[in-house]
């Protein structure tokens, strides 16, 4: 099965591995299943790094990211799209959410009819505009 994750999902696997669900884990450590990261979540991490939110190295960030993903955990990235921006532009605002990579993210999971997993609970409130959302608990 396909599966979307998001960024906090990816910086837990990369700084905090034990904070991920036994649930997520059995979803994202089986190989049978396919997991991609939005571009937009790439995005994100690269921003959080330069501006030091994140941890990491400062030089090649976008080389070592990529290989790191498709190399050594086996991840596919999911580039954005025209469908996923006209998907977002859709898009109610919900109550105390209004993050466009989140929305962005979620537009894109939505389009392609992945399921979404992440630590984010307020990603539930989409779930009336056809997210299939999986929480990391």
């Amino acid at each position: 099965m396909r599966y979307l994750i998001d960024t906090n999902i990816f910086i837990r696997l990369i700084k905090e591995p034990d904070i991920i669900s036994a649930n997520v884990r059995s979803i994202i450590f089986d190989y049978e299943n396919q997991i991609y990261i939005s571009s937009e979540s790439i995005k994100e991490f690269i921003h959080l790094v330069q501006t030091g939110k994140v941890a990491g190295k400062r030089h090649n960030i976008t080389l070592d990211i990529f290989d790191f993903i498709e190399n050594e955990l086996g991840y596919s990235i999911k580039y954005i799209a025209k469908e996923h921006l006209l998907t977002m532009e859709k898009l109610d605002l919900v109550e105390n959410h209004n993050d466009p990579n989140d929305r962005l993210i979620i537009a894109q999971a939505i389009t392609e009819k992945i399921p979404l997993i992440s630590s984010d609970t307020k990603f539930n409130k989409y779930v009336k505009f056809g997210l299939d959302f999986i929480p990391n608990r």
